[in-house]
């Protein structure tokens, strides 16, 4: 009895290991490793995307600037 009851203790051990500690690493890398890559390479480009639009935008600055010197350097009247 005392040794099937030992067994049997051991068994559940084992058990709630892999339902712990197993289980959860195989779902994280089964679906949510390759979610969280996918989204990961979304925010890059995002990034991306940003800093390019922000290279634009001081590009149409720099454009404007020019554009305002040309008419400030003329002198009313002339």
């Amino acid at each position: 009895m005392r040794r099937s009851a030992f067994i049997g203790g051991i068994f559940k051990f084992i058990f709630y290991i892999l339902i712990l500690v197993v289980a959860p690493l195989w779902l994280f890398n089964t679906y949510l490793a390759p979610m969280l890559e996918q989204l990961n390479e979304t925010m890059s480009q995002v990034r991306g995307a940003g800093s390019q639009a922000q290279s634009q935008f001081d590009s149409f600055q720099q454009a404007w600037q020019q554009f305002q010197s040309q008419f400030s350097s003329q002198k009313p009247g002339e």
